[in-house]
């Protein structure tokens, strides 16, 4: 299993697959053909069908147009075998003819691969010799240990470091979002949120008040993402609204510490370490579930594990989190990463608060593991027809018309 630096990415949003991953190839195919005379990139399946809404062009145009000429072919209706999100990119002669050609797919949260089993150059060391939140559980019963210890063990004393630099921007992404008024761009002229429910919110009495917080928090970060302003992978742009939500306001309303939230934050990115080695977080490939449901599962391990949670009861709050996201569509409307992803946002943590206050009342134990769900999402994902996998077909997009 990979690092978690691979699960939290710091970078602009609106879409780690659809602007991060394509614009980060962008910058690689650039590197290497700096003396191209054209470019020309051609977007396939959900890349292509969503591209425009997640701003997928701009992202690529904007590093490879100071070089040279750029031309994107859009290709909703094509799907390339590896995955939904792929694209070719050409370099371009004087004369228009193709010097090289490279295919690579954006397979969420920011990341890239060649669809190669060997040779990939995205391929990364493995950080972890588990992948199986099971056997992880095992490992910290038998010897008294927490899931971040299990993180500080395989990852060395580095990551804490990372996750300090990661904390830090998620919080900047919250308080620029309570502060943030406005529209948001594209045609939905959607007004901001979350400036008007933090002002409502500190006004409620306190039993309101935390849930109400937890709405604004979640929106800031979410209107932040889809205005392509910097946020955090967690485990994606559409999903980033949801663990800093839960942690940002764990840490202001029980002062927590920075080294607790810390150790919060490596449980949560282990959870959606696991689900992204053993099935997906990628909208386009399984749904909403693989972003919206993963963030959801991340920030109830995390908040279980802050109110002192055991590991089995930890385990039991992320379970739950995905459980009741199973069969989530991924439908924008419009292609943007708005309606519905940022009210999807603020539910998912508030469903994470509650994941962890159900699985505190029980003593950990549940017929259904983890695991288990990872790989009913995964089936479940597969299962699912393309039209409700980001090509904004199907579900809440279908048929919508601009007022």
């Amino acid at each position: 299993m990979k690092s978690l630096r691979e699960i939290y990415r710091i970078g602009r949003g609106p879409s780690s697959s659809h602007t991060m991953g394509p614009q980060r190839a962008a910058e690689i195919f650039l590197s290497e053909h700096k003396e191209a005379k054209g470019f020309k990139v051609t977007l396939y399946g959900s890349l292509a069908a969503t591209g425009k809404g997640h701003m997928t062009d701009v992202a690529i145009i904007d590093v490879l147009s100071g070089t040279a000429p750029v031309s994107i072919l859009w290709k909703p209706k094509i799907f390339l075998p590896f995955h939904p999100n792929g694209m070719d990119f050409e370099a371009l002669d004087e004369s228009g003819e193709t010097v090289d050609k490279w295919t690579v797919y954006s397979i969420g949260g920011g990341a890239l691969s060649e669809g190669k089993e060997d040779g990939d150059r995205f391929s990364t060391p493995e950080v972890y010799d588990m992948n199986k939140m099971t056997d992880i559980l095992r490992w910290c019963e038998k010897y008294g240990r927490s899931y971040w210890e299990y993180v500080d063990e395989c990852e060395g004393p580095d990551i804490w470091d990372y996750l300090q630099t990661v904390w830090e921007a998620m919080k900047r992404s919250v308080e620029r979002g309570i502060n943030h008024e406005g529209r948001l761009p594209g045609p939905l002229n959607l007004a901001r949120k979350a400036p008007v429910y933090y002002v409502k919110a500190t006004g409620y009495k306190q039993t309101l008040q935390t849930r109400a917080l937890v709405y604004a928090y979640a929106l800031a970060v979410s209107e932040e993402n889809a205005s392509g302003g910097e946020i955090v992978t967690a485990p994606t742009c559409g999903s980033s609204g949801v663990l800093p939500a839960v942690l940002y306001h764990l840490s202001k309303g029980h002062n927590f510490s920075d080294t607790r939230i810390l150790h919060a934050m490596a449980t949560a990115g282990l959870f959606g370490d696991v689900v992204k080695t053993n099935a997906s977080i990628s909208g386009a490939e399984v749904g909403c579930q693989g972003e919206v449901g993963v963030a959801s599962s991340m920030a109830s391990a995390a908040a279980c594990q802050l109110f002192g949670g055991s590991p089995r009861q930890i385990e039991y709050a992320a379970e739950m989190g995905l459980e009741h996201h199973l069969g989530m569509t991924c439908d924008p409307v419009c292609g943007l990463v708005q309606i519905p992803c940022i009210e999807r946002n603020a539910f998912a943590a508030a469903r994470a608060l509650d994941s962890n206050l159900y699985a505190s009342f029980s003593d950990g134990s549940h017929r259904v593991s983890f695991d288990h769900v990872v790989e009913v999402m995964k089936q479940t994902g597969k299962d699912l027809p393309s039209l409700y996998k980001e090509t904004a077909e199907g579900g809440l997009a279908k048929d919508f018309k601009e007022d």
